[in-house]
Parts: structure tokens; sequence; C-alpha cells
């Protein structure tokens, strides 16, 4: 149940975006409450790491730790491996497609992007599947191998020159987010992730040539992100092993410590950045060990501490719901969003949302559609649709 739970948490952060704390911030910036909210409802600049940034990692880390019971319920049913691969490979090919569609709403033409959570985790699934077969070793050396391979694809990619112009790519000249020697490497818009892009998204038709992403995140994450999910295949082994909760927590608590010193450890030494955008390495050390944690925490409240007291777990039971059907959440929150707003204020007006005041409306209208997805959710769990891919 930790699983669906953590999941449900991490889908319900996402769908938070509806909120809009940085809306309260501004229109109550004395509030420290606001200014909090609103830093972890946003993504941090470029280096460093803010609760909104551990969305994506918890995704694709949390498809890691499924894999294994996946594989076993898999071979119950008597499905041959090349069953099995099949299915991966058609997994991937819908994930990718599904990001590119949701990418691609409101545009004048298919937007062919491959840097969102879905095209992300489409793209590696199908290596994630391979190594979920193979020995633990094996996969602990993937994990490595990849880690510095990813490392060195960066550090061996030539800087700009002296000539380079950064406003050119979205980027000011003077930004204070530029590293010098080895880090820089992994400065925004000007590394070879960028340099990948600038070919390969070029390939696809487009109304301009790509010549950057704003956001400075890149297609070639799809191979840290990897890494992320064997960090999640690694934990969900352990969570099958039948160890004993307290061997189990002192695993997720020593490899949680062990990855977000690590990741820390790199960047303090100059050797690598904690950079989300691009998912370094630092990065990946860093956030799969915040995804330990969290794993941990929901372990040890649902799984160890909610079988003594029931009323935990059904505490966590809203979040089960949400966490069971994280595919359609997922869709709704990028698809009905918008509409389910226009249709509040369509049909109430404004005023029930502003008993509190103006500057509360986009935090009522917001608390207002999240509810609405959760009544959705909590139909098609009643009825057991649950959309699989």
């Amino acid at each position: 149940m930790s699983m669906d739970v953590y999941r449900g948490f991490v889908m319900t952060l996402m769908v938070a975006e509806v909120l809009r704390f940085s809306k309260l911030h501004e229109t109550f910036p004395e509030s420290a409450l606001w200014r909090f909210l609103s830093n972890q409802q946003s993504h941090i600049a470029w280096a460093g790491c803010s609760l909104h940034d551990l969305i994506q990692p918890s995704f694709s880390f949390l498809v890691g730790v499924a894999l294994p019971y996946s594989l076993v319920s898999r071979a119950k049913t008597g499905q041959s491996f090349s069953v099995q691969f099949g299915h991966a490979l058609r997994r991937s090919l819908i994930l990718i497609l599904l990001g590119i569609f949701l990418r691609s709403l409101h545009a004048d033409q298919t937007n062919f992007t491959f840097e969102d959570t879905l095209t992300q985790i489409g793209l590696g699934y199908p290596v994630l599947f391979l190594l979920g077969h193979a020995r633990v070793r094996t996969g602990w050396l993937a994990f490595g191998g990849l880690l510095t391979g990813y490392w060195l694809l960066f550090v061996l990619y030539p800087l700009p020159g002296p000539s380079f112009s950064y406003s050119q790519v979205g980027v000011p000249d003077n930004w204070a987010q530029h590293y010098t020697g080895l880090m820089a490497h992994f400065n925004k818009n000007s590394n070879v992730a960028w340099a990948f892009d600038t070919w390969f998204l070029n390939l696809f038709p487009r109304e301009s040539p790509f010549l950057f992403n704003r956001g400075g995140y890149a297609t070639l994450s799809f191979l840290p992100t990897l890494v992320t999910m064997l960090f999640g295949l690694q934990v969900g082994r352990w969570l099958r092993a039948g160890l004993l909760p307290a061997a189990l927590m002192q695993r997720l608590l020593l490899a949680g410590l062990l990855g977000i010193l690590g990741g820390l450890l790199l960047q303090t030494l100059g050797i690598c950045p904690v950079v989300k955008r691009i998912w370094t390495p630092a990065w990946v050390l860093f956030s799969g060990g915040c995804c330990c944690w969290l794993m941990a925490f929901f372990y040890g409240l649902i799984d160890v501490v909610g079988t003594r007291y029931p009323f935990i777990r059904r505490a966590g039971f809203p979040l089960v719901v949400v966490g069971m059907n994280s595919i359609a959440i997922y869709c709704l929150a990028h698809l009905i969003d918008g509409f389910i707003v226009d249709a509040l204020h369509t049909h109430l007006g404004h005023g029930p949302f502003r008993v509190f005041g103006d500057g509360y409306e986009p935090l009522l209208t917001g608390l207002a559609t999240m509810a609405i997805f959760y009544l959705i959710l909590r139909w098609m769990y009643r009825r057991n649709l649950f959309i699989r891919i």
C-alpha cells in the first residue's frame, strides 16, 4: 500500500499546481507562508532542489520499484519472456506518443519533444525491463556505468569559445548560475545535451528550427532517468525480499543517506552540479536518495505503523485512489484543468471563490478543481476502472 500512497502523494503534488501558490505570493509578498509554498511549487532555476523538483524523479523511481512485482505477476500467468518484452516495447511506445500528444495541446502542429516525464520513462523502459530480468549485480554495474558514461559525455564535450553568445540560446550572459572550471561543462544550453537536441529535434517537422529549450531540458536526460528507475528497481527487489521491517527501513535510510551525500559531495568538490533540468549524475544520486527516504517514510507509516493503527491506513486511502490511477490523473491534469476552472466560473461565478477576499480566489478555485479530479478518480476506483499501459 505504501507504494500507491507514495505515488498518490507525487501525483497530488503535480495536480496542486492549480492552487497557484505563486499568485498568492505575488498578492501577499510579506507572507512567509506563501513565499515558502511558492518556492516549493516552483522548479529551481538550475542547481538545487525544491519539493516540486522531486515529482518527476519520484514518478520514475516508482516505475522501477513496481517492476519486480509486475514481472512476478506476469510470470505467474505463464507469459513467456518474448511476450513480456513485446509488452514492454508497446508500453514504451505508448508512453512516448502520449507524452508528445500532451505536449502538443494547443499547438498548431505536433510538438516533437522528448524531455517530459512520460517520454523520458518510455525511452528507457525497455532497457529497464531487460535489467529487471538480469542479476542484481548486473543492475548495479549498469547503474554505475551509465552514471559514469553520462558524466564523461558532458566533460569531454568542448566548452563554448569566447565568441559564444549565451543570449542567443536564452541564457543571460551574466547569469549567476554559470559555472567555471570542470562544472562549466554542465552550463545551461551550452552542453552536449543541448548540442544533441539542436541536431536531433530538427530532424522532425517544426514550425521553426529548434535552437534551445527555454528551461534547459534535454532529450538525453532519459539516460540518467533510466538510472533513477534502476535505483527504484533495486528498492523494489528489497521490498519483495521478505526482509524484516527494521532491516528494510535500515537499507532504505542508508541508501537515501548515501545518495544525498554523494550528490552533494560531487557538487561541493566541483565535479558535477546537482541539476534536475539536465538530470546530472549528482542529481541522480541526490534525488534518488530523497526518493529512498520518501519510500522509507511511507513504508514505515503505512505498512508498519499502519498495520497496528488502522486509522492511519484509512487516512492514506485518498492517496491510494490517486496513486492507483496515476496515468489517468496525469492526463486529466493536462487535458481538462482549464476546462474545469472555466466551468466553475461560468456556472458558479467568481463570488464563491472570493469569500475570503479577491486574493484567495486562485487558491479556492484550485481546491475546487482538485476536489473534482478526486471525485472522478473515486468514481473510477469504485468501478475498478484503472488505466494501465
